[in-house]
């Protein structure tokens, strides 16, 4: 039974037969492949010994090909050009190709601050995309890992899964939001200046789900407080806080400027705001992804503008 030449060769060896009938010198050939001169000896050998051949002949100029190496080049640089071309083009990426549904599951407070200006951009340099953004919740890890979710945006989720990769995005800056009239009166407090305050809290699934931060904040620094009032909607939050003495913490992300019947106050910790970081999450096997990449770097500046505004 003849001996098959191709199940038998390791194609490595083609590469280095191709720059080689490129170069005909055994230098440059190395310094192509980012190998040593003796690598590409000793593979020159492995070829010669596969094809029964000598391939290429020392001349005073370099190399010089054999008859049988000219053929052979020939006949196998349109199939190898294929694989290059092909295996470079699957790390091309442009966003105008995308023709697909881009799943978003954005934490309640992006959701409401980003929306519009998240589906802008996308829109203008992905115009074939269709876009659902819907809300962070406890299964959407879950749903990341199944495939039904694309990225997550959110806080900083405990017990995930080892499939799911997480990137920091910002760090956002927490402050307080109040009704213009609301007796606290200054742009800047300490926790002090809470006491007696209820607070209406915004519930974000996976981060504060049974608990408060701001309430645990005050807690350690003894200041007397009650949260009246939890919701995921942010929507009815407002109303309640337009409406009533409670505060809603939330962040610099929030755009203030929309809702001119409240005001934003910052709250300094022994002489320091409160900063907390928003991630993206995504399937393991995606963090690669130039799609994901580009989406990630999209989220992000779109909440750096925001915070920025």
């Amino acid at each position: 039974m003849a001996k098959d030449l191709f199940y038998s060769l390791d194609l490595n060896l083609l590469r280095t037969f191709m720059v080689l009938s490129q170069e005909l010198n055994m230098r440059k050939t190395a310094d192509r492949l980012f190998v040593s001169q003796p690598a590409i000896s000793q593979a020159l050998q492995k070829l010669r010994n596969h094809f029964d051949d000598p391939l290429f002949i020392k001349v005073r100029t370099g190399l010089e090909p054999t008859a049988f190496a000219t053929s052979l080049a020939t006949k196998i640089t349109p199939y190898l050009d294929g694989i290059s071309t092909t295996l470079n083009a699957s790390q091309a990426f442009s966003p105008a190709d995308i023709n697909s549904t881009l799943k978003i599951a954005l934490s309640p407070p992006a959701l409401t601050c980003l929306s519009g200006t998240l589906f802008n951009i996308i829109k203008k340099e992905a115009p074939n995309a269709q876009l659902e953004l819907v809300s962070w919740t406890a299964s959407s890890p879950q749903d990341i890992q199944k495939g039904q979710v694309l990225m997550g945006v959110s806080y900083a989720t405990e017990h995930l899964s080892k499939e799911v990769f997480t990137q920091e995005l910002v760090q956002l800056t927490g402050l307080l939001l109040v009704r213009q009239d609301h007796p606290i009166k200054a742009k800047t407090v300490v926790p002090e200046d809470l006491a007696g305050y209820e607070i209406a809290v915004m519930i974000t699934a996976g981060w504060n789900d049974n608990f408060s931060y701001a309430s645990k904040i005050l807690d350690k620094y003894n200041v007397d407080h009650k949260v009246s009032f939890r919701s995921e909607h942010i929507m009815a939050l407002i109303d309640v806080v337009q409406h009533t003495d409670m505060y809603l913490p939330h962040s610099n992300l929030f755009p203030i400027d929309s809702y001119p019947t409240l005001r934003a106050v910052n709250v300094l910790f022994e002489g320091e705001p409160f900063h907390y970081p928003v991630y993206s999450y995504m399937h393991l096997k995606n963090r690669n992804s130039p799609l994901l990449n580009w989406l990630h770097s999209i989220i992000k500046k779109v909440l750096i503008e925001q915070i920025d505004q």
